[in-house]
C-alpha cells in the first residue's frame, strides 16, 4: 500500500508540475521549452524527482539558514530545484536570476492551487455538512 501511495504522489507531482511549468513559461518570457511538449513533460519529471530526492537533502544541509531566515531560505532551495532542472534538461531554458525567481513563484502558486483542488476533491468541501 505504501508503494502505491508514493507512486501516486510522484505521478500527481509530475502532472501538476507540467501545468505549473507550462504556466511559468507562458507568463515569463525567460522560461521556455522550445514549444516541444516532450521537453515540458521531461522537465516536469526531472523537477518532480529533484523535489522528491534532492530537495530534502539540500534542506537538511541548509537547515540553519532556513531557520535563521524564518523559512525564506526554502524559497532559495526551490529556486535551486528550478535551476537544476534547467541544467539537466537541455531544451528547457530558464533565462536568468529574475526568471528563476518569477518561475519559482508561479510554480509554487500553481502547485498550491492544484493541491487545494485535489484535497477538496478527495475530502469534499469543508462546509458541505454545515449547509444542511
Amino acid at each position: 500500500m505504501g508503494r502505491h501511495r508514493l507512486l501516486a504522489r510522484l505521478l500527481y507531482s509530475w502532472l501538476s508540475n507540467i501545468v505549473a511549468l507550462f504556466a511559468a513559461a507562458w507568463i515569463i518570457s525567460g522560461i521556455g521549452y522550445g514549444d516541444d511538449w516532450w521537453t515540458l513533460v521531461l522537465a516536469a519529471l526531472v523537477f518532480a524527482l529533484a523535489n522528491a530526492v534532492v530537495r530534502p537533502l539540500v534542506i537538511i544541509l541548509a537547515l540553519p539558514a532556513v531557520i535563521l531566515s524564518l523559512g525564506i531560505g526554502l524559497f532559495f532551495v526551490n529556486m535551486l530545484m528550478l535551476w537544476l532542472t534547467d541544467e539537466i534538461v537541455p531544451s528547457f531554458e530558464v533565462g536568468g536570476f529574475w526568471s528563476i525567481v518569477g518561475g519559482t513563484l508561479i510554480v509554487w502558486l500553481v502547485n498550491t492551487l492544484l493541491s487545494g483542488l485535489q484535497h477538496r476533491e478527495l475530502h469534499g468541501h469543508p462546509d458541505a455538512g454545515a449547509r444542511a
